[in-house]
């Protein structure tokens, strides 16, 4: 804190109160200190975070991109200009899909899976139940009647 010498009346120099003009700006000062502090921490803290996750901050800022595009309306001339464009990906994006879907369907074909081979396997499947079924009865008889033999 600052402080100004005066004279006492004994000619003694003796220390007065700062000023208020000083007080005010001392405490700026300080303010300006901390919160300049805090400014850099929480820039150290954003950078941690953004190397320790980029595709979680990727995600979050293509998430908050399509909000706010969501919440502005569009103009007339917005609409005219962007349809063509629009259009353009929602035919490029339906090409991706049904060629992913061609040669994810291709490959599953070259590895003998397909809806065929599938309800072929489930019949075999069903078909091995049944027998297992129909063995375990057919013991559980013999023993019951082997049962009644002995007593």
């Amino acid at each position: 804190m600052t402080t100004t010498e005066t004279t006492a009346p004994a000619g003694t120099p003796e220390k007065a109160p700062a000023t208020t003009l000083e007080k005010a700006k001392d405490k700026a000062v300080q303010v300006l200190d901390s919160t300049r502090d805090s400014a850099k921490e929480s820039a150290r803290k954003t950078v941690d975070a953004i190397e320790a996750n980029p595709l979680g901050v990727l995600v979050g800022g293509v998430a908050l991109g399509v909000l706010v595009g969501a919440l502005i309306p569009r103009t007339r001339s917005e609409a005219q200009l962007l349809a063509p464009v629009g259009k353009r990906l929602a035919d490029t994006a339906k090409g991706a899909v049904l060629a992913a879907k061609d040669a994810g369907q291709a490959e599953l074909d070259a590895l003998g899976l397909n809806k065929n081979v599938a309800r072929d396997t489930a019949g075999k499947l069903i078909d091995g139940v049944f027998k297992a079924l129909n063995t375990a009865g057919s013991a559980a008889a013999s023993a019951a009647k082997g049962a009644k033999k002995d007593a």
